[in-house]
């Protein structure tokens, strides 16, 4: 197994990608920490895999709130005695974020809380054990809207995933010599609560979104944890600040 006996974080771990990623790592030999803000979420992922013998446990937190994840944590260190992977995987992106015209500033601030301020806060209290064991693995989730412009903006969004990037290059430079590699995933639109809660229920909308999709179809999670899964595993022990385009080549599609 690729993953054994290696204990990863998975934020955003009680839904959608996710969730996916709790199960693919458990399957892959991981013990997974689920950091989900919806204790019923959580404890419903954490049910499932434990009937399957997964060595998983959930934690509640919300992650843009400092002292639930300093808590979640030390409660997930003292548990598990070690943490090798984190994956920032929790984010939002609300039907109320548009243009910066016409984008309230509260909007705008619970965006860049959650997206980027939650992965400040995990680093922060992540990286330290990392360092004294000597060995970490930092996955970032950003976006491909970060590397392209929209005509149908979501500007705090595509904002906070830039800054995700920017913060992934940064980290990847501090930490690699104490052991730490950080590395960023820039998903393109994949089919999870997320996304078709509100932008794909419109038919005609899906159907211009798909049209520029050389792939054919939209992504699905797995799509997108097959390669955590590498960046978790000690097979990427020398991919270190990179920023992976997966996105069924939609960001190469000039027309």
């Amino acid at each position: 197994m690729r993953l054994q006996d290696k204990v990863c974080i998975v934020t955003g771990g009680g839904s959608g990608m996710g969730r996916r990623a709790v199960g693919m790592f458990a399957a892959e030999g991981a013990r997974v920490a689920i950091f989900e803000m919806n204790e019923n979420a959580g404890l419903e992922v954490e049910t499932e895999l434990r009937s399957l013998g997964a060595d998983v446990r959930f934690f509640a937190c919300d992650v843009s709130q400092e002292s639930d994840v300093k808590n979640a944590v030390s409660a997930a260190y003292d548990y598990f005695g070690k943490l090798d992977v984190l994956y920032n995987n929790a984010g939002i992106m609300p039907e109320s974020d548009h243009s910066v015209t016409d984008t309230s500033v509260e909007t705008w601030d619970l965006v860049m809380a959650v997206n980027v301020r939650s992965i400040f806060l995990l680093c922060k209290y992540v990286i330290p054990p990392m360092v004294n064991q000597g060995k970490g693995s930092i996955i970032n989730i950003a976006s491909f809207v970060s590397l392209v412009g929209c005509s149908v903006p979501q500007d705090a969004y595509t904002a906070s995933k830039g800054a995700v990037i920017s913060l992934t290059k940064s980290l990847a430079i501090q930490f690699r010599p104490h052991g730490v590699r950080t590395n960023a995933i820039c998903p393109g639109p994949i089919e999870t609560p997320l996304m078709t809660e509100w932008l794909l229920k419109d038919e005609e909308a899906r159907n211009v979104r798909l049209s520029r999709q050389p792939s054919g179809r939209f992504g699905r999670p797995e799509d997108i944890v097959h390669y955590a899964v590498y960046l978790a595993s000690d097979e990427s022990d020398w991919t270190n600040g990179s920023i992976m385009v997966i996105d069924g080549g939609i960001t190469s599609n000039y027309f």
